[in-house]
């Protein structure tokens, strides 16, 4: 069995971070040693639990403030450390801990791009570390077990991407849709995925059904990447907390059965327990706060088009439980441990 795991969160404070302290505090093969905030943070000092009261009594760490004499002291002790930051501070930070021997979950887009000439389009900054972003694998945790299992450093996908190659995924990979052919995919989410600082744009009192980033997001060259195909993608934010929900509509090569798409995607999912196949279209009230993708589409083989939907927790498939997939494929463990009660 694996040893426990000494490791960190930075970014504690923030609605992805709190998730994963909540999921990791649950994980046996874990011990936090340390839930970091920015340096500037006005949660430095707190108790993780004063600002997340449903782990007060389970997680009442104090909350310490980041800065290179912190990691000059601590950083060498740890077997891992999960960046729940902001993408230019994993960017500057990620090489130093792989160079202490320390793994890396990213959850940030720090290392979701292949191409460094793509961050100041889609990110707004400059690359800062080519060579660690050579090295960096991404981190789907159904389709790149190998990859993640490899590296030190791990790019865990974004919340949009997950829900989108999960959909996309089963087809692209089996050529089964018209090369270089037009791919929608169409995105709505919560206004978590914005994170925890107030914003006007996110307030529950002004946000209404709308699209927004259209042809710009920076999702769109991550989704694009891993599924090797370019894709339209069109986010939507809507007034409810949590949960995402990607559809993607394709074409199909000309006499590609509805028998076909589905041995894809069964061959694809039957062995992996966070993916459901459902029988109807998902709903995002049957995968918040958990860590399952519900995936369902349907085939018109006059037309020769798909239309697959997924859905999933945005805090959770889409950033927190998927990293604690990754830390347990690196381990060795089913991608899965601790997240069911009955995989441990």
């Amino acid at each position: 069995m694996s040893k426990v795991q000494k490791v960190a969160v930075i970014g504690a404070s923030g609605y992805a971070g709190a998730e994963l302290v909540g999921l990791l505090c649950q994980h046996d093969k874990v011990s936090i040693q340390h839930l970091v905030v920015s340096e500037n943070s006005t949660s430095c000092g707190k108790l993780f639990s004063e600002l997340h009261g449903r782990w007060q009594g389970i997680c009442d760490v104090p909350l310490q403030s980041f800065s290179s004499e912190w990691f000059d002291e601590y950083a060498q002790d740890l077997d891992a450390v999960f960046f729940a930051t902001p993408h230019e501070f994993s960017a500057d930070w990620a090489h130093a801990f792989v160079e202490a021997g320390v793994k890396v979950f990213d959850l940030s887009g720090g290392f979701r791009l292949k191409d460094a000439q793509d961050y100041p389009t889609f990110y707004g900054f400059e690359h800062a570390n080519v060579d660690a972003l050579a090295q960096a694998k991404y981190g789907l945790a159904e389709w790149q077990q190998a990859d993640i299992a490899a590296s030190n450093l791990i790019a865990v996908p974004g919340c949009y991407p997950t829900a989108s190659l999960l959909s996309l995924k089963p087809i692209t990979s089996n050529a089964l849709h018209v090369e270089n052919s037009l791919i929608v995919v169409n995105g709505i989410s919560g206004v978590s995925g914005a994170g925890r600082n107030a914003s006007l744009a996110t307030n529950f009192n002004e946000v209404s059904l709308k699209p927004y980033n259209i042809l710009q997001h920076r999702h769109q060259p991550e989704i694009s990447q891993e599924a090797e195909a370019q894709v339209i993608f069109n986010p939507h934010l809507a007034p409810y907390k949590r949960g995402l929900l990607a559809t993607v509509t394709m074409q199909l090569k000309a006499g590609v059965t509805a028998t076909e798409v589905a041995a894809a995607f069964e061959q694809a999912y039957s062995d992996k327990p966070l993916v459901r196949i459902v029988n109807a279209w998902p709903q995002i009230a049957n995968v918040a706060h958990t860590p399952f993708a519900d995936v369902h589409w349907q085939v018109d083989e006059e037309k020769q088009v798909v239309v697959v939907s997924c859905a999933i927790d945005n805090l959770l498939k889409g950033a927190s439980s998927q990293a604690l997939q990754c830390f347990n494929i690196s381990l060795g463990l089913p991608s899965e441990y601790s997240l069911l009660a009955t995989a441990k």
